[in-house]
């Protein structure tokens, strides 16, 4: 029983880790179209904002079993200051990396109705390096990270990432741009 807080704050760990996939793939594939060029319902907006909600709650009781459990003695300051922890140092600096991240995104992302659009773009733009470091976080601090389905389950999550990535980049070079104002002729 003393190591209830340690289970919980793993089991945590990847659960919200598997959330942020689902809402990084989902966010990809709508962006990309990749299901489909018709109107798409409603609610796979709303599943990928769930998504992403979901994982930061996770996120947060990760935290608080890190703080609560004894093995590992991580106080606040090793959860939110990169490199200040004692345990892993750079593992665990992928981690609070990917945490202030996830912040950003998921309150750019409430707050959005409320921000210019190009601002709202460029912060969520950050779910890219959100997704790499939380990847890297796991891997390297992560104590379960040989087990294979967690192997399996990394790998694919992160292929489908990569492979939508690659069809987004790809997409936004073949787009067509708006003419500036020297080039249509307007002065």
């Amino acid at each position: 029983m003393n190591q209830i807080w340690w289970y919980q704050a793993r089991a945590a760990g990847f659960v919200a880790y598997a959330l942020l996939t689902g809402s990084v793939v989902l966010g990809l594939a709508l962006s990309t179209r990749a299901l489909g060029r018709r109107p798409r319902p409603a609610w796979l907006l709303d599943l990928h904002r769930w998504l992403g909600g979901l994982a930061t709650i996770f996120v947060g009781v990760h935290l608080v079993a890190l703080v609560a459990d004894s093995y590992t003695h991580f106080g606040l300051t090793d959860l939110l200051v990169p490199f200040a922890s004692s345990w892993r140092p750079s593992a665990v600096a992928w981690g609070v990396v990917g945490f202030w991240l996830l912040l950003a995104v998921e309150a750019t992302s409430l707050a959005r109705r409320h921000l210019p659009t190009r601002l709202w773009r460029l912060v969520h733009a950050a779910s890219f390096p959100l997704f790499v470091a939380s990847t890297l976080h796991v891997v390297f601090a992560g104590t379960d990270s040989a087990a294979p389905v967690v192997q399996f389950g990394m790998v694919a999550g992160a292929g489908v990432v990569a492979v939508l990535t690659v069809i987004r980049l790809w997409q936004l070079d073949t787009e067509p741009r708006s003419p500036t104002p020297a080039q249509s002729g307007a002065s």
